[in-house]
């Protein structure tokens, strides 16, 4: 047992390195985009599956509420969170559909759709990207996989360079809490 939790433990810290020497530049570029986004009266609207919804929740709260300052809201909508929303499109049209019907009524070119996928190839995943670049809006994505078909179209992709879902939600959760701290000093 000692070993695999020093296993895991090496990986982990193998990928926070290549995070420090790889994604400063990406995650400055992701804060500086919302920020913009924000300034212009933009939204931000995120979504992912699984524990990737929860880490797009997770920044909508952030956002919305505070990260370490008390400042005014700013404005994030997870798209994984009105359950009569996805059982609706997901019942009427399909599961695929969630995300991209969802950005199809409500996102707009001042806006941003931040999406979480560690394997870079979900297909609502993709499907809302294409439906957010359809409508003009800036697409950020976290993935797992570099290359993944997913990072191919995004504007900005923070890739934590892992196949491995557990690890890729850490340094996911790494470079967006940076990311939230930077996003809360103009504000």
């Amino acid at each position: 047992m000692k070993e695999e939790i020093q296993n895991y433990l090496n990986l982990h810290k193998k990928l926070i390195q290549e995070l420090e020497s790889e994604s400063p530049c990406t995650i400055i570029k992701v804060s500086e985009a919302i920020t913009g986004s924000i300034k212009n009266k933009g939204t931000i609207y995120l979504c992912g599956n699984g524990g990737s919804a929860a880490d797009a929740q997770h920044v909508a709260g952030e956002l919305i509420g505070r990260f370490t300052k008390n400042r005014r809201a700013l404005p994030a909508i997870s798209l994984s969170t009105d359950t009569s929303v996805l059982t609706c499109i997901g019942n009427d049209f399909s599961f695929d559909d969630i995300f991209s019907r969802q950005i199809e009524a409500l996102i707009n070119e001042k806006d941003i759709l931040w999406v979480f996928s560690t394997s870079g190839s979900s297909p609502n995943i993709l499907k809302a990207a294409k439906a957010a670049k359809e409508k003009k809006a800036k697409l950020i994505t976290f993935t797992g996989r570099k290359g993944s078909e997913l990072e191919k179209i995004s504007d900005i992709c923070l890739s934590a360079g892992t196949a491995v879902t557990s690890l890729a939600q850490e340094i996911h959760q790494v470079a967006y809490h940076l990311i939230c701290k930077l996003i809360e000093a103009p504000f």
